[in-house]
């Protein structure tokens, strides 16, 4: 015989809670939503990196290799060659694009190197030329497109592939800061290279850059506004950044 149930029960205390709380979390898009395909997005950035390698291997052999590759434009256009190839990859095989940091810093590099040249380098007296010219008259030409090339297309066609087909809201203004590296270190070695070569006119690479003609209080001067410019046109690609719209465009 069993003992009859009690119709009040006590009261039991409640159980201790052992599981933690489980947090709310936020999940990239990246994470959810897999990368397809954009054969025309990596066509035409295929066509960039191949015009960007073509315009420096011009300057290179038209000139001497290693005053060639001392040029800030010319290693900042190298360095957009391998960057827009790697992106093309990734836009051909359905891979994520590349950290905007690695693209900003590219696309800031070619903007500055194409303002430079246009406001400080264009009308210069002498004429501002990277090469010495070619002795071959058969391949003179060369050189004005090779100058177009890495002054004008590249940075312009470098801008559209960034406004057009790179998502937006990808760079920070932290970054601004980390890009103006590069163009520090760049100052230290076209300084310590016009120091280390012969007495020539052609020690510096840059008139602006000229310890001869400005002496280092001048030339630290304009370095300084320059690297202000940088930073200046740093913090506006970050800005337009963070404004234009997310689409969803894809090519």
């Amino acid at each position: 015989m069993t003992a009859p149930i009690p119709r009040d029960l006590p009261d039991i205390p409640a159980l201790p809670r052992t599981a933690p709380q489980v947090l709310p979390s936020v999940v990239p898009a990246r994470a959810v939503i897999p990368p397809v395909r954009r054969p025309l997005t990596a066509a035409y950035r295929l066509a960039l990196a191949v015009l960007a390698t073509a315009a420096v291997l011009i300057e290179i052999l038209l000139g001497s290799p290693s005053r060639v590759l001392s040029y800030f434009v010319i290693q900042s256009t190298a360095l957009l060659a391998l960057v827009t190839f790697a992106s093309a990859r990734r836009a051909w095989t359905a891979r994520h694009p590349l950290p905007g940091a690695v693209t900003g810093a590219a696309l800031l590099y070619v903007v500055v190197g194409a303002l430079v040249h246009h406001i400080a380098l264009a009308d210069a007296a002498p004429a501002y030329a990277m090469t010495a010219g070619s002795s071959g008259g058969g391949v003179a030409w060369l050189e004005p497109v090779a100058g177009h090339l890495l002054h004008t297309a590249l940075p312009v066609a470098a801008l559209l592939d960034w406004l057009v087909l790179t998502p937006p809201a990808r760079l920070h203004l932290r970054q601004a800061t980390t890009w103006l590296l590069y163009p520090l270190a760049y100052l230290a070695f076209t300084l310590a290279r016009g120091e280390l070569l012969p007495v020539s006119a052609g020690r510096y690479l840059y008139p602006f850059l000229d310890v001869a003609r400005h002496g280092y209080r001048g030339v630290l001067a304009n370095a300084l506004l320059v690297g202000l410019a940088i930073y200046a046109v740093a913090v506006l690609l970050v800005a337009l950044d963070h404004t234009r719209p997310k689409t969803r465009f894809r090519l």
